[in-house]
């Protein structure tokens, strides 16, 4: 026996509703993510192999944009906020990813300032600053180092853990870092809080050695 259709006078009963609700998916959007780097080959490798890995699984729970634009602190912003506004989706959450390198420490510091300053409830900006590099970041997987060493000594110690790893010479064009860093994430984090700990009260350009790039990371851990 087919059901009978549903009378004129009960379109606007609660149970009614209730029912239609049932047999009708909900559609919820991903929360869309922006990832912008000052560097055109490390960084967007690294964060694409992130993204790679995170759409194999939750395409639909969160989706991320890399772009790598060659540019540095105030203007890496502004490129950022311009991509963001731009956007026909809108961006909850905009990743800011640049070195301090020997940037002027207005620049650095003000980079992070207005990531503050134009963060919405719509939109939050996040200024994931290396002091001096993410290279720091790197060696930060295999330990914990807390002298303000210039980034040209990062090199030879993190090829030096890779080596160890049968991973041959570090290099900066390198797509592999992700994967071969994944098994000491949890590391790399302790590492960056203890830290950002040290440099509590400190300003980014101050902060030496010291990396934000765990923030990121330890959002985005869950769908990795």
């Amino acid at each position: 026996m087919s059901p009978k259709p549903i009378k004129k006078s009960d379109l606007s009963k609660d149970w009614l509703k209730g029912r239609e609700s049932k047999s009708k998916k909900i559609r919820i959007n991903p929360e869309y993510h922006l990832i912008v780097t000052e560097g055109t080959d490390t960084e967007p490798k690294y964060f694409e192999a992130i993204k790679n890995e995170i759409n194999r699984n939750f395409r639909d729970r969160i989706s991320l944009e890399i772009e790598g634009t060659g540019d540095n602190t105030v203007n890496l912003f502004y490129k950022a906020k311009a991509l963001a506004e731009e956007s026909p989706n809108g961006y909850k959450h905009v990743w800011i990813v640049y070195d301090t390198d020997d940037f002027p420490a207005d620049q650095i510091n003000l980079t992070s300032t207005l990531c503050e300053e134009n963060t919405t409830e719509k939109t939050e900006y996040h200024a994931i600053w290396s002091n001096q590099c993410i290279e720091l970041w790197f060696l930060l997987h295999f330990a914990f180092y807390q002298s303000d060493i210039h980034r040209r000594e990062y090199w030879p110690k993190i090829t030096e853990y890779l080596t160890q790893l049968n991973a041959g010479e570090y290099r900066k064009n390198r797509d592999d870092m992700y994967a071969l860093l994944k098994p000491f994430m949890d590391d790399a984090i302790r590492n960056a809080e203890k830290l950002e700990m040290n440099n509590d009260g400190k300003t980014p350009a101050e902060s030496a050695p010291g990396t934000q790039v765990h923030l990121i990371i330890k959002k985005l851990r869950a769908y990795l």
